[in-house]
């Protein structure tokens, strides 16, 4: 350009106001450039230790009881077994169940309660929980690469930062207060990436264990539903039977009835007698309303707990009879227990956990590394008037001090700790009790079996010979009235002990673990007469 050219634009003020015009909105890219840039790579901050409940137990969760309670004074039996199953395991969901034609075995009770157990189902979302907590805590460890375009348009005032001179007016310009509008698009790709973070990786690691302990509540979870279901279905059984002793006794109570108004009717026999055999009929209809009463009530309680409509129009179709145990010494189950229990390894995990949580507790108090990075494009256009713009920082962390709360994180994670490895401890001794214990009532049950098997038939004989004796008038209604009542006495005992026995073998089965897979080899079922 020629000299006097320029010279006549600066008199002018036609160049310098196209300079401060264009060095502004160069200054002003630039300065957003720079600020776009500065935004891809944030700042790192250090990992803290994530906290875990003080407890490994989840009572939330729900339990599953069998109970073998002593009760001296009725009959011969000793022994009043019982399961409850509370919380969850007491439920089941509502899926798409498959076709039910009105029939139920125990395998099919059982196969069904496994799949449709509300107390399984929720330890099964415990795991996937448990897992997705566990990627969340590998995303620390993991690159973050995100993306971004962004579309800006401003307009700037100089005066409101500051940017205010007043030229005299011999200048022949003046500096402009606003700038803009304009406008400028961003196009940037972010990655940030962990490179040192103890404590980011021993959180990992805790959650790991998390996910195994769950696992494992998973499968013990199972133990339970067979004990509940399974224990449920003895029970049904169980009652089953007391409605069909009852029924023969209120027949027996009917026929002897009918006997004595036939020889009131011959002036064989006084009017009393014929109203003690009335009032003794009553009293077995009555209990007979009862059993079925408690026979509907126990069947409605084992289809809650299958994934059955609530109710008790269903078949049972299995019998289980009295039958030994497999050959075990009391050491060997014990041994056996501690080997296989899911929830004594659970324990273990739960521990593990911990000890990884105080790992990162104290993590906290070591330096940390990460690298962070952006590149992009910016300018009025990204396919024209662009220019790339990047950024790359490398951070180490340092902690000196955060007013404390490490030293609290420490603090609470050892007693986690100290907490789970005590839960662990005593769950090893509550399963060698609960092992022994079945024993015992196994050894229980099974002498009460016999017992009561001797005393029915005994009682039944002596029922007979009563009867004998009323027909031939040698004897009152009121002797007949107490050989029934003991017939019916020894009847409930034999039930009840089979029932007993058959419960404790199903529980040390549990007790033992896998029962899934191990029921069927301490419950001998065959069909329903």
């Amino acid at each position: 350009m020629p000299v006097a050219r320029v010279a006549d634009r600066v008199k002018s003020g036609q160049w310098v106001r196209h300079w401060v015009r264009s060095s502004g909105c160069a200054l002003l890219l630039a300065g957003a450039a720079a600020a776009q840039g500065l935004g891809g790579a944030p700042a790192a901050s250090a990992a803290q230790a994530m906290p875990l409940p003080l407890s490994g137990l989840n009572p939330q969760a729900g339990s599953v009881t069998a109970t073998q309670n002593a009760t001296p004074g009725a009959g011969v039996n000793t022994l009043s077994p019982n399961v409850v199953a509370q919380g969850a395991f007491a439920g089941s969901i509502a899926p798409a169940a498959p076709a039910f034609n009105g029939k139920l075995s125990l395998a099919d009770a059982i196969q069904r309660g496994l799949s449709y157990n509300l107390g399984a189902a929720q330890w099964s979302n415990a795991v996937r929980q448990a897992a997705g907590q566990s990627r969340s805590a590998r995303a620390a460890l993991m690159p973050n690469l995100n993306g971004s375009l962004t579309e800006q348009l401003e307009q700037l005032s100089l005066r409101a930062t500051g940017f205010n001179f007043k030229l005299p007016s011999s200048a022949g310009f003046s500096i402009p207060g606003v700038v803009g509008p304009f406008s400028y698009m961003d196009l940037q790709a972010s990655l940030s990436q962990s490179l040192l973070d103890f404590t980011a990786l021993n959180n990992y690691r805790s959650r790991q264990q998390s996910l195994r302990a769950t696992e494992l509540e998973f499968q013990n979870a199972r133990d339970l539903v067979v004990l509940g279901v399974g224990g449920a279905y003895l029970g049904v059984i169980a009652a089953e039977s007391r409605i069909g002793a009852a029924e023969a006794q209120l027949a027996t109570a009917n026929a002897i009835l009918n006997q004595s108004q036939q020889r009131r009717g011959v002036g064989a026999a006084p009017q009393l007698t014929v109203n003690q055999n009335q009032v003794q009929a009553s009293i077995q209809q009555l209990q007979l309303a009862t059993l079925r009463n408690d026979l509907a009530k126990r069947k409605i309680e084992l289809a809650r707990m299958i994934g059955l409509p609530p109710n008790s129009a269903y078949q049972i179709t299995d019998a289980v009879p009295f039958a030994p145990p497999p050959a075990m010494t009391e050491e060997q189950a014990v041994a056996l227990a501690l080997r296989q229990r899911t929830d004594l390894e659970a324990a273990a995990a739960q521990s593990g956990a911990a000890q990884m949580s105080v790992a990162a507790a104290r993590a906290e108090r070591l330096p940390s590394a990460s690298i962070a990075g952006s590149y992009g494009v910016i300018g009025t256009s990204i396919a024209q008037n662009s220019h790339g713009v990047f950024t790359l920082a490398g951070t180490l962390n340092l902690p000196l001090w955060h007013g404390g709360r490490t030293s609290g994180d420490i603090e609470q994670a050892e007693a986690a700790l100290a907490q789970r490895q005590s839960e662990a401890a005593d769950l090893h001794s509550q399963i060698e009790a609960q092992v022994q214990e079945d024993y015992l009532d196994l050894n229980t049950a099974a002498s009460e079996v016999q017992v009561a098997q001797n005393n029915l038939s005994v009682a039944q004989q002596a029922l007979q010979m009563t009867r004998d004796r009323f027909q031939a008038g040698v004897i009152n209604t009121v002797e007949l009235i107490q050989a029934q009542q003991q017939v019916s006495a020894a009847e409930q005992d034999f039930i009840g002990s089979v029932y007993a026995h058959n419960l404790a073998k199903l529980t040390l089965a549990r007790d033992l673990g896998n029962a899934p897979a191990s029921w069927t080899r301490y419950l001998k079922v065959e069909p329903a007469p």
